[in-house]
């Protein structure tokens, strides 16, 4: 297939025979007739290379195609696939440009970017002058980069060019979410065309390393099938450490017919290229990758896959303003695509080492880079856009609310954003820089501090140098000027192009403490308790590895950290001094009262605190502190120990019976639950704490007062009247009613205190019969009821013949109904 020529010279050029060719028709035909289009293709298909080739003859193709790419391996292998069709070198027709490399010229019309670049380049200008197409390839992988520029050029081409043709493609993704947000663009599907993949499960041991499981599936496959193997694992030190185990393993068995390659993003772009070339002619290859290889290149020769079903992920964390990275199960459209691997040239196997039941519970697809990370740069990209408003924009998944608060608030302390939510001069020149705003405000700021070259290699090192081999930055800065580190020259290069002054400033390496904190003010930390442990004035807690030379510091900066929250591990930090923090950060310094209860003692102490963030510098006593901060620890510490705590006389529980059982039947009188009182502490008890400074100070006058203060004079006055604490029998006794039981107030009264009674004792104006626990004269129950006059002329016979053998000497009627009650027993004759 050739694409038509037109009028246009020297642009045909023969597609290669892949799937995606059937789908072209109605895809050009689309884009003849309107401007947006969806098209969803399996991996394989072709749609990376043929695509941008077959718009190149179209009628509207009146300036330059930009396909975007999720990574810059994946942007050079396309621009190199596609000009190898066309005969040409890149930089011709068909080139591309990423971070740290750029190969196009005058004659190019194709041009593969990565989605960061293009991200820059519609903020520069959003009109795309030059531009007549923008392709998303693999949208489906939701970077953050890919989702603001294509909110970004939705609206571009609504405003400003109606002319401009956009495709989306992707391999596994909701096509029909993209194509309503493309207010509804057609969506064209290729079948694609892939070889059968066998899967055979080799679930990995509960205590076993990774690295030895993926080692010893590595060997399985080696003896078992032929053909190349691309083996998935979650990140840089896990590749490594297969490598070295699988290079003893190899040597053992002398088989040099084998090549090791590793294949992730740090690594150098001709190291990355011998991965994905195809190995010498007898020469099987191993591909140890992380998931940079899961989709946009075909790697040549592969037909055997090893998936550890592990991805790295980034976790952002708003209230603490940390990402750290986790290791997690890939989803099951990862999966899918890791397996489609084997299957690109020929009939293939994937080996994956988890049991086959756990595919089904593994998540559909991975999370979006949106609803996970660091929104700061996304929000001083809106504000150079001329938008503070997120909603304002298209997206399939629109940034979290907390999230974005969050990173306004950044950007505010960064002096980017005014108080209005506006871009400042500051903001300006922190968005003119390719870097996250920390990195952009830390080198802005360094250069009017005399340390612009050192705040640009730390900027570079930060964000292109991949997996650091030291943990102390300072001696990353010195391997960096030395050459030592990996792709020096090329961070060296980058920093050298962020700086504005390109003399050879000297680079202070025992300086990059205080440099380093200006990006990260909130990672300040101070040594605490057991040695290698550090607070964070985000409040995280970090931990150095007990041999780390670092622990002799007590001030560090934090550049990195990973693993749980419970136990970060400090990868990437360097020290810093506290007078460099007291003279570079006193705005962030404040002093605090600090109120702390002693639970043993029961008491509440106060000290003033000097702080940065969570840190304390320093403190000292404070004989008078603020009474409202006492009152406070002391609710909190009833709050945590429970009521139990405060002194409740009998009649105060007695009180709060009747109060209870009165809510209970109308839900006018307050609720004087545990759970409720305990969640109103401030409301009903805190005005009486004034003056006291510790539980033992809490009287239980205080506490009766303070609950009855919930009742007004009226309602004290009915509580009395309807619920009387007390019920007066004939004999003249008061007896305390009960109104806690679950079944009904209960008066416990001695049967003979009773005699003469022929009505039954009630509450409530009579409304409501009280459970009457009759009780011997040694006061054991002896009958249960709540019916008197039925209980006289009924079981009372019974209870009488038995009662007169247990207590003789006490009144025992045959007529209680008529007989005088009595406290006593018989007279003696």
């Amino acid at each position: 297939m050739s694409v038509p020529t037109s009028n246009k010279p020297n642009l045909s050029v023969e597609l290669p025979d892949l799937p995606i060719r059937e789908a072209l028709p109605e895809l050009l035909a689309a884009l003849r007739d309107g401007t947006r289009a969806v098209l969803i293709a399996p991996p394989g298909a072709g749609k990376t290379t043929c695509v941008p080739l077959a718009c190149l003859d179209q009628p509207w193709r009146t300036g330059r195609i930009i396909m975007l790419e999720p990574r810059r391996l994946a942007a050079r292998a396309a621009a190199r696939r596609m000009a190898q069709l066309l005969g040409e070198p890149v930089g011709k027709r068909v080139g591309y440009r990423v971070r740290m490399e750029s190969r196009i010229s005058r004659e190019t019309i194709i041009e593969v970017v990565t989605e960061g670049v293009f991200a820059r380049m519609i903020v520069d200008d959003p009109s795309l002058e030059g531009i007549c197409a923008v392709l998303f390839d693999e949208f489906h992988e939701r970077s953050l980069d890919a989702d603001m520029s294509l909110a970004f050029t939705l609206e571009a081409q609504g405003a400003l060019r109606d002319d401009l043709r956009m495709i989306v493609m992707s391999a596994t993704l909701d096509g029909g979410r993209v194509a309503q947000i493309l207010d509804d663009a057609p969506m064209i599907e290729s079948m694609g065309r892939a070889y059968p993949v066998e899967t055979r499960y080799l679930p990995r041991k509960p205590k076993e390393r990774i690295e030895d499981a993926v080692t010893s599936a590595v060997l399985v496959a080696l003896k078992e099938e032929v053909g190349s193997i691309l083996v998935f694992l979650p990140g840089q030190a896990e590749i490594h450490r297969v490598e070295e185990r699988l290079a003893k393993s190899l040597v053992k068995t002398s088989d040099k017919d084998i090549l090791l390659a590793p294949l992730y993003g740090a690594m150098e772009g001709r190291d990355q290229d011998l991965a994905i070339q195809s190995p010498p002619k007898g020469i099987r290859k191993i591909v140890l990758a992380t998931s940079i290889a899961e989709t946009s290149l075909t790697i040549d020769g592969v037909r055997v896959i090893i998936d550890a079903g592990l991805v790295r992920r980034p976790r952002y964390e708003p209230n603490l303003g940390i990402s750290r990275l986790e290791t997690v199960r890939v989803s099951r459209a990862s999966a899918d695509q890791r397996k489609g691997r084997a299957g690109r040239t020929e009939p293939g196997i994937c080996y994956r080492l988890w049991d086959k039941g756990q595919t089904a519970a593994l998540a559909a697809f991975e999370p979006p880079e949106i609803l996970q990370t660091d929104l700061s740069r996304l929000v001083l990209d809106l504000a150079l856009w001329g938008e503070s408003d997120p909603a304002n924009l298209k997206w399939l998944d629109e940034p979290p609310k907390a999230g974005w608060a969050e990173a306004v608030k950044l950007l505010k302390d960064f002096r980017a954003l005014d108080n209005d939510g506006m871009l400042t001069e500051h903001g300006r020149a922190l968005a003119r820089l390719p870097l996250s705003p920390r990195l952009a405000h830390m080198l802005v700021t360094s250069r009017g501090l005399g340390h612009e070259a050192l705040a640009a290699h730390l900027a570079a090192l930060l964000s292109e140098g991949g997996r650091m081999r030291q943990n102390d930055m300072r001696r990353l800065l010195q391997d960096l000027i030395s050459g030592k580190l990996p792709r020096a020259r090329d961070i060296k290069a980058l920093a050298k192009r962020w700086q504005k002054n390109k003399g050879n400033a000297r680079i202070q390496p025992e300086e990059a403490g205080r440099i380093l904190a200006i990006a990260y003010p909130d990672r300040i930390a101070m040594r605490r308790g057991a040695e290698g442990r550090y607070l964070l004035a985000s409040g995280r807690g970090g931990v150095l590895d007990p041999d780390d030379p670092l622990n002799a510091e007590t001030f560090l900066v934090v550049a990195d950290l990973q693993g749980a929250a419970s136990r970060s591990r400090i990868t990437l930090a360097t020290p810093i001094t506290r007078k460099a923090i007291e003279e570079d950060f006193a705005a962030f310094i404040d002093e605090e009262e600090a109120i702390s209860f002693d639970r043993q003692s029961g008491t509440v102490s106060a000290r003033l605190q000097t702080k940065l963030g969570r840190i304390v510098l320093s403190e000292r006593p404070v004989k008078s502190p603020s009474p409202q901060a006492v009152e406070r620890a002391l609710i909190e510490a009833i709050r945590k120990e429970g009521l139990r705590v405060l002194p409740f006389s009998k009649d105060t529980q007695r009180w709060r019976g009747r109060i209870r059982f009165a809510a209970a039947r109308d839900q006018a009188w307050p609720d004087l639950s545990d759970a409720t009182l305990l969640d109103t502490l401030e409301t009903w008890l805190q005005p009486y704490l004034a003056g006291k400074m510790a539980l033992s100070a809490i009287s239980a006058a205080d506490v009766q007062t303070a609950l009855q203060a919930q009742l007004s004079y009226d309602r004290l006055a009915a509580l009395d009247k309807e619920l009387p604490t007390h019920f007066i029998v004939p004999t003249g006794s008061k007896i305390p009613i009960d109104y806690g039981p679950e079944n009904g107030p209960v008066l416990a009264v001695r049967v003979q205190e009773l005699f003469g009674l022929d009505t039954h004792p009630a509450i409530l104006g009579g409304r409501l019969p009280l459970l009457l626990h009759l009780l011997s004269p040694a006061h054991r129950p002896i009958q249960v009821t709540k019916d008197l006059p039925g209980f006289w002329r009924g079981s009372w016979k019974d209870v009488k013949a038995d009662m007169r053998g247990q207590y003789p000497k006490h009144v025992w009627p045959d007529d209680p109904i008529n007989t005088k009650a009595t406290r006593r027993a018989k007279p003696r004759k």
